[in-house]
């Protein structure tokens, strides 16, 4: 058992933090007898003296300094587990697993976490980036709080949350390209299509389309991304995944004559709502607030 209680230790920070043993005991509610002798049982505990008189006043010695600079780290962990304890006696989540597609807007996803790091600190957060029945599938089996996809749920309810832009990509010098002149669905046959493989292990499914003779299946957008911008193939991608690529023209949409763009609503779904703790239900909000921020930012 440590010498020292903690007691102690929040005794000593409060009579330097006030100035002085009778500023610290009116603060705190306690006599400045109390203070002066809990500091000082401390110093025997120890062996080191702490404070040291100057005037009317005290001030901390070099070796109180040094010792007090780490008592508050063990002060502040103690102050943030009663904290995290309180929440907890109130129905607080100790972690919320959140399922997002990838094709969710990035910028959108990552406003939702820092708003929620800001107001549940000590809430874990597991992440988990999916693709098509992915989130479903954890979703099915009860390993997922929140997920945020662009399919629906058999048996559960889910809301509007945004419509993600798919856009026909290439690099500039990709072949279809150089063609100079619309394209239809037999120009893509002949090229390689690239396509993100579903991330879910018992029910995967191909979506959008797939007629390409040469196909490449990777696992995350942005290795899809990359490839492009080497010119390896072409793809259906969210707008919002490569705008700065299309800004900067280091990939080009393709002038097909029909279905160069689709539009895939998201929507919101929660394991059980009415069961949700506040914390997952904040995390839904913060999702839904930060889609709307980053559409009034685009404006």
């Amino acid at each position: 058992m440590s010498r020292v209680t903690l007691a102690q230790w929040q005794t000593l920070a409060a009579v330097v933090d006030h100035g002085g043993f009778a500023r610290a005991a009116e603060a705190i509610h306690k006599s400045p007898s109390t203070l002066n002798h809990a500091v000082h049982k401390l110093e025997e505990q120890l062996g080191v003296r702490v404070l040291e008189p100057v005037g009317r006043q005290v001030r901390l010695t070099e070796a109180g300094e040094m010792l007090l600079r780490r008592a508050r780290q063990l002060i502040e962990s103690a102050e943030s587990l009663e904290d995290v304890a309180g929440r907890l006696a109130e129905g607080l989540e100790a972690e919320v697993v959140l399922a997002v597609d990838q094709l969710f807007p990035p910028d959108a996803l990552a406003r939702a976490l820092d708003a929620f790091s800001a107001a549940y600190p000590h809430v874990r957060v597991q992440l988990h980036e999916t693709v098509l029945n992915g989130g479903i599938e954890m979703l099915y089996d009860g390993r997922a709080d929140l997920v945020a996809t662009g399919l629906a749920a058999q048996g559960f309810l889910g809301e509007p949350l945004v419509t993600v832009r798919f856009i026909a990509v290439a690099h500039p010098e990709h072949p279809l390209h150089r063609l100079g002149r619309e394209l239809d669905l037999r120009d893509l046959v002949q090229h390689r299509q690239l396509v993100v493989r579903d991330s879910a292990q018992r029910q995967s499914m191909d979506s959008g389309w797939l007629k390409a003779e040469q196909r490449w299946t990777v696992s995350h957008l942005d290795t899809s991304i990359g490839m492009l911008e080497r010119g390896l193939g072409f793809a259906w991608l969210p707008e919002t995944r490569i705008q700065a690529a299309l800004e900067s023209g280091r990939l080009r949409p393709l002038p097909l004559s029909a279905g160069g763009i689709r539009q895939v609503p998201m929507q919101l779904i929660y394991q059980d709502r009415d069961r949700a703790g506040p914390a997952t239900r904040a995390m839904g909000a913060n999702l839904a607030e930060a889609v709307r921020l980053c559409a009034v930012d685009s404006i």
